[in-house]
This record gives C-alpha cells, structure tokens and sequence, in this order.
C-alpha cells in the first residue's frame, strides 16, 4: 500500500490514477475477438472458450435442464438470502417507476413524456474468481420491472463446462431463462452481432475486467448501447475520530478482494484513526481466502492523511469513486458537498456489501472516474423516454407567430410554411 501524508494538490492528479492496461493494446486484441466471432459465431465462441477459460463445451446455450438442475445444488439458506434481497431490489426499483405528467406549456398546447422499455437488452454476468450472481439480480429485476421484450445473459463457464448454479438459479428466479456460456470480449461481440445460438441485442449491461470494459466501448462502433464503462471494482473511505478502524479496514478489503486491478481509497484527517485502519488492514488481509488478490489490489491503492474532511471530499469528488463510505460523526452536512460518486454509504453501519447485496439500491456502477459524468444503473437504464404534444387549433394559433418568426430566423422556409398553411 502507498502512504501518503498531507499530499500538496499538484500531486492530486497522480494518486488518482487508476491501474490500466494500455488501451491501444486492448483496442487491438478486442477488434481481433470481434472480427472472429462475427465470422464464426458460435464456434468462435466455443474456440474461446477452450483458449480462455480451458472450458471444454459442446452447446453454448444453457439447457433447460441445466437450470432446472441448479436449484438442487443450492442450499435453503442461500435461496431464502437471495430471495430477502430480490425483494428488496424489486422495491427499491419499482419506486422508480415514474408518473405521467401531462404539462400545458401555453393555452392548447399540452406535452409530456412516456417511457418504453428497451425490446432486447443483454446482461453479461463475470464468473471469473468470482460468479457475481448477485449482478443478476441487480440487472434483472429492473429489466423486467421495465417490461424489456427479450433478455439475454452470457456468462463465462467453469473448467468442466458449466455455469455457477446460484447464477442459474438467480436468473430463473427473476424470469431469465436464456442463458448463454460465454465470457469475456467474446460474450459482448455475441451480443453485438449476434450468433447461431445467442440473438443480438439494443443495450448491453454488466461489469467486467478490462477486456469487457473495452469490449463494451467497441460495441458502440456498431450501433449498440451500454450502461457505462463498469471495470474494476472500487472503494473510497473518508474517516474523521469516530470511524472505527475494523470496520474501515473490512471495507477497504472487500473491495480489494475483487481482483488485483481493483483499487481502494483511505482517507482521514485523524492521525490515530489513520495509523490504526492501516494496522487493522494488513491483519485482516492475512485471514482472507482470496488475500493473493487483495495484496496486489493494495499495491495500486493509496491511504492518505489530510487536514480535513472538506479537503477530503474535495479529493473524493476528483477522484470520483464507484463507492464511498463516509465514516464520519456529522455526515449530514457532508452529502450536499458530495458531487461525484456512484454510490454513497453513510455511517459506520452502512458497509459497502449491503449495497452490493441486498439493501436494494443498484450495485452496478461508474468506474475509473465515469460518476463524474455517468449514474448507475437504475430503472431508468432499461427504458427509453419519447416526448408527446398535442396542439389544438387554439394552441397553434397562440404558438404559431413564435414558430414562424424564428423558423424565417433561420432560412427554413419549409418550417414556417408548415405552421402557416394551417392559420390560414
């Protein structure tokens, strides 16, 4: 891990940067899966399959069985989890659901705006080091709260050719049941062109390491939508004298634990707080399962020492992290401060798991700085907004003088002829 105390501003710039590969090289290898999967379709997926993930498999599209065999090999406990945080997540999102407001702008002239849901929407699901079926449910639920026609799920398979069982069964549970064994830049060129077996798709969602990150910004070059540039996972933590060390320490591994290109944050303006989180970092890490990864993670991951929480939340807001966590005593009054950020926990109780399981809100979020110009995903994402006017008679003859002045304004004659013809 990098220490820094008391960092000048003009170094600000440096520490956040985040851990990347060069793009140029990604373009190159992401363009070359493209090609060979348009080509081929399903039998460049299998080919990579075997290539990446030493997965040999026959059928990429998950049988019925397949599915219907994963709900066995789930334990009763894990089921009623995952169901407390599907209901949760469903009523989160359902809040999101907005109301028609028909506005009359001037007298007869009445506008307003309905969503549609997107027709065919993929989600990729990473299933790595770790299968994320909880990203199943934070994708899921709200396409199908949107009401999207068709959706699809790609994910990578196992060593023997077989897809995590809680994915499976996550994705019955929230109505998905087509399911496709593929990963990587390979599973979005499937969705972008589509193959033999997997359809293509309006809008693609999920996160992913970097070949997907890449993978997904390619796919624009083809007229396909995506939720965000969703990478390596991320963490910020703010913490004054009341943050309890423990509890800071567990956030910032959480996150770490993700891969070793993941990255996590500390910041305090208590020297005590700060000196005892790092103590407590380098203890839990020892007992993690998975601390191979998170070691790598905190080599690229920086605890910094500042004067204040205001000068905190000014690094937090130019860092614009995918989480932050304010372990502070007022945090109140901070959140008006708080400008860039995909998801905010507030308090020493709000860990950053419970947003990433079950408190409802959406785990998939903005990376390497995109909350600075992107949200995460929410209701919103699966649908898209159509704008409705009705003029009456009335209407166009109070508005038409308007159209016809500034339409002349700008030479099309067309335009105002359009409003013309009808006041006369």
């Amino acid at each position: 891990m990098k220490i820094n105390k008391f960092p000048n501003k003009n170094i600000w710039s440096e520490l956040i940067k985040r851990p990347v590969l060069k793009s140029e090289e990604l373009t190159e290898i992401v363009a070359e899966i493209f090609k060979k999967v348009k080509e081929s379709g399903d039998q460049a997926l299998i080919d990579f399959n075997k290539k990446f993930d030493n997965a040999e498999v026959k059928n990429i599209r998950v049988s019925d069985e397949e599915i219907e065999n994963a709900e066995e090999s789930i334990s009763e406990e894990l089921k009623i989890a995952i169901q407390q945080a599907k209901e949760n997540i469903t009523k989160f999102h359902t809040s999101q659901i907005p109301v028609i407001e028909k506005i009359e702008t001037t007298k007869g002239v009445i506008c307003w705006r309905e969503s549609r849901a997107i027709e065919k929407v993929g989600i990729y699901i990473p299933g790595g080091t770790a299968p994320l079926f909880s990203t199943v449910l934070m994708l899921a639920i709200p396409s199908q709260i949107a009401g999207c026609k068709e959706v699809i799920l790609c994910t990578p398979p196992d060593k023997n050719g077989n897809i995590n069982p809680a994915i499976l069964y996550t994705a019955k549970l929230c109505g998905i049941t087509e399911i496709f064994k593929t990963g990587g830049a390979q599973a979005i060129a499937a969705m972008t062109f589509g193959t033999e077996s997997i359809p293509n798709v309006y809008k693609i969602f999920g996160p992913g390491n970097q070949y997907v990150v890449a993978a997904k910004d390619y796919c624009q070059k083809f007229g396909i939508a995506v939720d965000m540039p969703a990478g390596p996972s991320e963490v910020l933590v703010i913490a004054d004298e009341q943050a309890i060390p423990e509890f800071c320490a567990a956030d910032l591994l959480s996150q770490a634990e993700h891969g070793n290109d993941s990255q996590v944050i500390f910041i305090s303006s208590n020297e005590k707080i700060f000196k005892q989180t790092i103590e407590e970092t380098e203890k839990q890490i020892k007992e993690l399962p998975r601390n191979e990864f998170a070691k790598e993670s905190l080599k690229n991951s920086h605890f910094i020492l500042l004067n204040t929480i205001d000068e905190a939340l000014e690094f937090s807001n130019l860092y614009a992290p995918e989480h932050l966590i304010l372990a502070l005593k007022d945090f109140e009054k901070y959140i008006i401060k708080i400008q860039n950020a995909g998801s905010v926990f507030l308090g020493n109780y709000s860990c950053e798991s419970a947003g990433d399981y079950a408190s409802g809100t959406n785990h998939t979020l903005p990376t390497n700085g995109f909350a600075k110009n992107y949200s995460g995903v929410s209701l919103d994402s699966f649908v898209k907004k159509i704008t409705f006017q009705n003029l009456s008679k009335k209407g166009l003859q109070n508005l038409g003088k308007t159209i016809e002045i500034m339409a002349e304004a700008e030479g099309l004659l067309a335009h105002r002829n359009a409003v013309s013809i009808r006041l006369n």
